[in-house]
């Protein structure tokens, strides 16, 4: 079984796996496939769940969790590492800790290991997927909405508190009031949207990154095949007797932060794993650095028409 490195988080004592596996699948997928394709990737060596309850994947995964302590595939839920986010339909400061209750339910669990803002927006309490009507759109009162998130962390409900999707701009605002500061910014990051400027930032103020769609998001409604089909990626990876995904998910390692992939296919879900045992020449890392950075595909086609409620950085 491959060996993940693990991360030390800000004011967590629990340790983090670099490299997790997301339960948010498009097009959806039924609960026993999700629960079935989690128990195959706990088997391959997974221990890092990133789940959400606008995924509708916490009550398989819960239920995958308690099939491997059945087995005896791992031995303690102690031994896993498990991030849910708050709905943006619920984020107000009084509807905080109950979230994170109806989450930790739906998992069978009596925490979390880290929890995180899934937005830097509040919708409708109606809306329960994007994208949506700007009517439904509102700004989000951070100082407020995270007094609600380091309760969840004073209460025991959370080893780690975090954010996803945050600019710089509004990880300023956060920190300006915040007694907890977050441990995680979880933001879309591949070689095609390095986000140089944010992780820059991010480190200056010790707050870690984990990548999501570190392949680009192939096969979904907002993601394309340009990372799977860069020229140089295919170029590096033939030369190294690997596939482009692993150049690309190796990358993104190398650069320190962790990161989220997302394969229900028991193949794939191993050769994800394996990028930890060689390294890119500093030529092939410079190559892909370099190459030309677009807008991320997710806030590009998914969530665009709403950056003047985002108030975006100028790199997003």
């Amino acid at each position: 079984m491959v060996v993940i490195p693990e991360i030390t988080l800000c004011s967590c004592e629990k340790t983090m796996p670099v490299i997790g596996m997301g339960t948010s699948v498009y097009p959806p997928a039924d609960k026993e496939t999700t629960k079935a394709a989690i128990v195959e990737a706990i088997k391959a060596g997974y221990r890092h769940f990133d789940t959400a309850l606008a995924y509708g994947s916490e009550q398989p995964l819960g239920e995958a969790i308690a099939e491997a302590l059945s087995l005896g595939l791992i031995k303690s839920r102690d031994e896993l590492f498990i991030t849910s986010k708050l709905w943006s339909s619920f984020a107000d400061k009084d509807m905080v800790v109950p979230a994170l209750r109806m989450s930790l339910r739906n998992l069978q669990l009596d925490y979390l290991d880290l929890y995180l803002i899934h937005w830097p927006l509040k919708l409708n309490q109606n809306v329960r997927s994007m994208p949506t009507t700007k009517e439904n759109i509102f700004p989000l009162d951070i100082k407020s909405v995270w007094e609600g998130m380091e309760e969840c962390k004073t209460l025991g409900l959370t080893k780690a508190i975090g954010v996803s999707n945050f600019s710089c701009k509004k990880l300023k605002e956060l920190l300006s009031t915040a007694k907890i500061p977050p441990a995680v910014n979880q933001v879309e990051m591949n070689p095609l949207w390095q986000q140089k400027q944010l992780r820059d930032f991010c480190k200056a103020k010790g707050i870690h990154i984990t990548a999501y769609s570190p392949l680009g998001a192939n096969g979904t409604k907002w993601g394309d095949n340009r990372i799977i089909e860069c020229d140089v990626l295919e170029e590096i990876a033939k030369a190294k007797g690997k596939t482009t995904a692993q150049v690309s998910l190796r990358w993104v390692h190398e650069q320190g932060v962790s990161l989220v992939t997302k394969s229900f296919n028991k193949d794939r879900m191993k050769e994800n794993l394996q990028i930890f045992d060689w390294t890119l020449t500093e030529e092939e890392s410079n190559k892909i650095s370099n190459l030309p950075q677009r807008k991320g595909f997710l806030f590009a086609n998914l969530l665009g028409p709403h950056d003047f409620i985002l108030e975006l950085d100028a790199e997003i």
